[in-house]
Parts: structure tokens; sequence; C-alpha cells
């Protein structure tokens, strides 16, 4: 029999509209879960008067997860089709939590967007996507969820109407016609998950199984440099501390000399984990924990942070003194002007970046210069702009490592615009 392929897809929408219910159903239908296990979080549930949250509780399990009814860490499971092995993180939908949210999302090759028939487009449906296709995310399947709850249950008038206006954001965006799909669903009993249901009898299309099938794997950057970007320093026991994360791009061996940036601090890979297996091998787009030695007088719980960066010595992470990048304005309700100082998230850094030259506005439709130097940006503008990191920050070119290329920039508890890295001044060590 033919492996499988795997591919990394996470699931984003807004708070309540029943992602993690979502996760849940499939990891049932799949088998990727024992329904005694769901039938024990029922009962559960009901004792704390959750009735209906059986489903989400086999993702949400810390205490504040479960009492306040809302997913607040990216949580990683697995489960397979007939085509792929699936590594899913369910993203946060409340917006306290959209940090987590970005962790869950930058890694995906593609996204499944749940949008609750109940409610339709909310703040964080639009949020979640501008944040998918900042970070490459080019394949989205649209679940329009909650189908049992609106009046009449599982009517097609309302399900067209949310899809209509999800489409019109999704276009607004930049996402192509051939690039989502859309599906209704309940998540809950089941319909139209695993397979149809007669409740949707007004609809011909493919299951959420059978879009997922439909789904096309990406090239992997496994032929570029190796970047590892660690989300979390983790204490094994027998082992000390272990660095853990996705790699971004290139391959990883035992056997391996890293250089940690901008740590700047080396060390030589001993053994790997990839979902809790050995390996002596990881690429791009494996969620990776590294066991190494240290090369040199440092210490590893000391000196290195989630957002430091591993690469080869011989081609090492790029941290930058400044970066000039092109970007674009989603959301901000005045003037942004030189000095402007937003949070920039990129892989799994975050690091405040000072404005320090707006260079050219330009025309989105066309890429020509429609002003030299203005005086602000404002929400729709595109313009090439100069920033100068307050802390360090590994960052890269877009059209030479377009993971570590590309970030979100965030301010006032909300995403106001993307970029993509055109050239780093790089800091010198």
């Amino acid at each position: 029999m033919a492996e499988k392929q795997h591919m990394d897809i996470v699931f984003i929408g807004h708070v309540d509209h029943g992602k993690s219910t979502l996760v849940a159903r499939l990891l049932l239908e799949t088998g990727g879960i024992d329904p005694h296990i769901i039938e024990k979080y029922r009962v559960q549930a009901e004792s704390m008067g959750k009735s209906s949250f059986e489903l989400a509780w086999v993702l949400d399990d810390l205490k504040e997860e479960r009492e306040r009814g809302v997913t607040i860490r990216s949580q990683i499971t697995e489960f397979s089709t007939t085509k792929y092995d699936f590594t899913i993180s369910d993203a946060p939908g409340h917006k306290d939590f959209i940090v987590n949210m970005i962790r869950g999302t930058r890694q995906a090759e593609s996204a499944i967007l749940v949008v609750a028939a109940t409610e339709g487009v909310m703040p964080q449906t639009k949020e979640h996507l501008i944040l998918a296709k900042t970070f490459g995310i080019g394949q989205v399947i649209v679940a329009v969820n909650k189908m049992d709850a609106i009046h009449p249950p599982y009517n097609a008038e309302r399900y067209y109407a949310v899809k209509e206006n999800v489409e019109e954001l999704l276009k607004s965006i930049g996402y192509k016609e051939n690039e989502y799909n859309f599906i209704p669903v309940c998540a809950y009993f089941g319909d139209n998950v695993g397979a149809p249901s007669k409740n949707f009898s007004w609809y011909n299309g493919d299951t959420l199984l059978e879009a997922l099938n439909r789904l096309e794997s990406q090239k992997m950057p496994i032929d570029l440099p190796l970047r590892w970007p660690i989300r979390e320093i983790m204490k094994v026991p027998g082992m000390g501390y272990i660095p853990v994360g996705f790699i971004e791009s290139g391959t990883m061996e035992v056997g391996d000399v890293l250089l940690f940036m901008p740590a700047n601090k080396k060390g030589e890979v001993r053994s790997m984990e990839r979902h809790h297996k050995a390996v002596r091998k990881a690429t791009a787009g494996d969620p990776t924990g590294v066991d190494f030695r240290v090369i040199g007088n440092w210490d590893k719980k000391r000196e290195l942070r989630g957002g430091h960066v591993a690469g080869h010595v011989s081609n090492p992470p790029t941290v930058a003194k400044t970066f000039t990048a092109r970007i674009i304005i989603f959301n901000h309700p005045g003037t942004i002007q030189t000095g402007y100082s937003p949070m920039i998230h990129c892989h799994e850094a975050r690091v405040k970046c000072t404005m320090t030259e707006i260079e050219k506005k330009i025309d989105p439709r066309t890429m020509e210069v429609i002003e030299d130097y203005p005086h602000y940006l404002k929400k729709g503008d595109f313009a090439i702009v100069k920033f100068k990191p307050l802390l360090p920050l590994v960052i890269e070119k877009g059209n030479e490592i377009p993971k570590l290329g590309r970030f979100a920039i965030r301010d006032m508890g909300q995403t106001i615009g993307a970029g993509m890295v055109m050239d780093i001044e790089k800091k010198e060590f």
C-alpha cells in the first residue's frame, strides 16, 4: 500500500462557531478517538451545566477552557483520511488568544474556516482569514456549521446567504474562486461530515471528508536552508530542556551542528522526535523536538526561548538590524506615520518594530509608485516601509525563505496589516 501524503491543516474562525467540536467529530468519524471517551465527556459536561460540549472537550482539556467554553491554546492532533495523514491545529477563536491562533496558522498548508450559520461573518472570521492569507495558506474549506440551530433547521436559504457573505470576504482579501469551497455541516450531530445527510437534500456537493481528500498537497521547501523556529522549551524527564517547533524549511538530521539565532549559540543534534516518535531526519512541515549537545559554555534553559531560530552553521538564520517590506494596511482607525511601533508577528517571534521610513506608496493593481516618501498611511494603503526591530529579530527575505519573510502587524488588540520582507540590513555578531 502506498504511503499516505502528509498535510498540516488549521481550523480557524470566530469564537463559539464550533471549531473544536468539528475537529472532534472528524476524529470520531475517522477512528481517531474511542466513542467511550466521548460518552465520558458527555457525563462530565452535563454535570457542569455544559451540555453539548462533550465533543469540544476532546481538545479543550484545560480547566479554564472548559469553564469558559472557549479554546485558549492552539491544540495539535492527528487524523487520517483515505488520502492524507493530517496534523490539525485547532486555533482559538477568541480575540484574547489571537497570538495562539497565529501559532496554529503559520505552519499550515490549508485551512478549514468554520462559520456558524446562526451568526455568519463575525470580527474574528475576518481577522482569521486575513492572517491565513498573510501566512500563505492558499486553500480554504468553509464549513458552514450549526445548520441544525437555525430556524427552520437545515434551511438552504440561510446557508446560501452566509455563503455569499463569506465569499465576498474571501475575494476582498485576495482569494480566487478555485482556492476555496463551501460545505454545510452540523458538527455536533455529524451531518455531512463523514457521510451525506438527508437533512441536506438540497445539497449535492462533497462531504467534509471528501473535500479534505480533494485538497492539493503543496511542495514543501525542503531544498531551502534549514530554518527551525523554536516554539517553546520543554523540560523532559531524563533529557533536560528540549526545544520544540515546526521546521519551516530545509532538513535536519542527527549529527547536524546548529546555530541558534539571535542567541548566537551552537549545538549538535543528538536525537529528534516527531509526533513523539524517534526519527533520525526531519524536514519542512514536521513538528520536531530536539535533544542537542551544547557546543561551548552556555545554558539551554537561560539562553534559548520561543522565537529563536536554528539553522545550519553553514547558512545561519538572519538577524535584522533593519528590514524593508511591502505592507498593506487592513484596518487602522487613524493615520500611521514614521515612529509608529506596532508588534510584528513573524514565525514564532513577536517583536516591536519602529517604522523609521515610509519610502513609497504603491498602487496594488499595477505595483507602480504613486507617491514617494508620503507623510502618512491609512486603511487600504499599500506601501514600502523600513522597520527597525526594538529587540533582536530573526527574519528573512520573502523571495528567499517565504515562511520567515511574511509577517502580521498588530496593534490595539487587532491585526492592522501584513507584510512581506524585501530587503534586510543584517545585524553583525
